[in-house]
C-alpha cells in the first residue's frame, strides 16, 4: 500500500527489456548518434502530427525542465509560472541557473493552475525595452498540475494566447502528460502545440520508465541551441542509447497512455472508496493520478498502523489532517482495495 509517489515505483518489464537489449547489442554511434535516438524523435513526430518536431532526451525533469526554459528566455529574462510549479518549488534554482539569471514571477490561480486573468495583467505592465526591469520571455505551465488538476486545451490556448500576444514563449511541465492526455481524452497535438505550447518536457520516468524524459521543441527554431546547452550542463550522455532505448519501448503500442491510464484508474478507485466516508474531504478535484484529501486522525493512525504509505500535505484551515496519496502504472487494485477496507473499518 506504498502511495507515496509515482517516483518510487520500479520500471515497466518492457522498459527493462529494452535497456537489457541496447545494453548487450554490440557497439553503437554515441551522444545520441545512435539508432534508438533518432527512432524516438520519429516516434515522437508521429505521436504528435508534427514533422518538423525536435526532440532531446535527458534523464531527468529538472534538466528537461531548466534547459528547455534556457531556450527561451535571455539572463534578464523573466518566466511567469504558478506558486506550486515544481521550476518554483522544487529545482533549487535549477532554472535561475540554466538560465544564467532569469527571474521566476509566479502568477497564482485556484486548484495549481495559473489564473489567465492575472497573467494578462502581469503581462500588460509597462516594462517591455525598459532596462530597468527583467524582459518578460516566457510563461511555464505545469501538465498535470501540482494538485493533480488537469489544464484542458482552452485553458492552454487562453494562457497561450496571453504570451503570444507579448512575444513569450509557452513552456510546459510534462512531467504527468500522460495523464492528463489520459484524462481529457484528446490527441496529444491538441493538448500541445496546437494549444499553443511552444516546448513540452515530455515526462516518463514518473510513469513506468527507469530514468528518460524529452525535450520537444515544436517551434523548432528554439532548439538551435540545445545541444550546446546540453552539452555544457552535463546532460549530453555518451552512451544515449540506453536512456533512448526506454522512450523507445515507452512509445511502443501505446504503453505509455497505458501506464497512465491504470494510474489514473487507480485513482478513481480510491477517491470513489474514500469520499463516501465520514471526516474525508478532497482538497482539489482529482483529475489524474494525486489525490489530496483530508482524514480524520483515527483514520490516519489505522492506515499507518497497518503500514499504509502516503504523504503528510499542508492544509490551510488550522488543526486540519490532510495528506496526498498518489498511483502508478503499476499500482494493484488489490492495494487500493485493502487500503480502502481499513479506511472504513475506522
Amino acid at each position: 500500500m506504498n502511495f507515496r509517489s509515482d517516483n518510487e515505483v520500479g520500471a515497466h518489464p518492457s522498459i527493462i527489456q529494452a535497456v537489457s537489449r541496447a545494453f548487450s547489442s554490440g557497439s553503437a554511434f554515441s551522444y545520441g548518434a545512435d539508432d534508438w535516438t533518432q527512432r524516438v524523435e520519429r516516434r515522437l513526430r508521429e505521436l504528435f502530427d508534427k514533422p518538423d518536431l525536435v526532440a532531446f532526451p535527458v534523464v531527468t525533469g529538472t534538466a528537461a525542465n531548466s534547459l528547455a526554459l534556457a531556450c527561451c528566455t535571455p539572463p534578464w529574462g523573466a518566466i511567469f509560472c504558478h506558486p506550486s510549479a515544481h521550476i518554483a518549488a522544487e529545482e533549487t534554482g535549477a532554472p535561475e541557473f540554466y538560465t544564467a539569471g532569469a527571474r521566476l514571477f509566479r502568477i497564482d490561480g485556484a486548484e495549481g493552475k495559473i489564473d489567465p486573468v492575472k497573467l494578462a495583467q502581469a503581462l500588460a505592465q509597462p516594462v517591455y525595452g525598459v532596462p530597468h526591469f527583467p524582459q518578460p520571455a516566457a510563461v511555464s505551465v505545469t501538465q498535470a498540475t501540482e494538485c493533480g488538476t488537469v489544464y484542458g486545451p482552452d485553458e492552454i490556448v487562453a494562457i497561450a494566447t496571453s504570451a503570444h500576444r507579448h512575444g513569450l514563449k509557452l513552456h510546459m511541465d510534462g512531467a504527468r502528460f500522460a495523464n492528463a492526455v489520459a484524462f481529457v481524452g484528446c490527441s496529444p497535438a491538441e493538448l500541445s502545440w496546437k494549444a499553443g505550447v511552444d516546448v513540452l518536457s515530455f515526462g516518463a520516468t514518473k510513469n513506468g520508465v527507469m530514468a528518460a524524459e524529452a525535450v520537444v521543441f515544436f517551434n523548432a527554431e528554439l532548439a538551435r541551441d540545445f545541444a550546446y546547452r546540453s552539452k555544457r550542463g552535463g546532460h549530453l550522455l555518451s552512451k544515449m542509447r540506453l536512456v533512448s532505448a526506454q522512450l523507445d519501448a515507452y512509445l511502443t503500442d501505446g504503453l505509455w497512455l497505458d501506464n497512465a491510464r491504470h494510474a489514473n484508474a487507480m485513482a478513481r478507485r480510491l477517491v470513489a472508496g474514500l469520499t463516501p466516508l465520514k471526516g474525508t474531504q478532497l482538497m482539489y478535484p482529482v483529475d489524474a493520478n494525486e489525490i489530496f484529501v483530508v482524514m480524520p486522525a483515527h483514520m490516519h493512525d489505522a492506515l499507518q498502523d497497518n503500514g499504509a504509505k502516503y504523504h503528510p500535505w499542508p492544509s490551510d484551515r488550522p488543526g486540519e489532517r490532510a495528506f496526498r496519496l498518489v498511483t502508478a502504472f503499476d499500482t494493484d487494485p488489490a492495494d487500493v482495495d485493502r487500503f480502502l477496507s481499513i479506511a472504513k473499518s475506522a
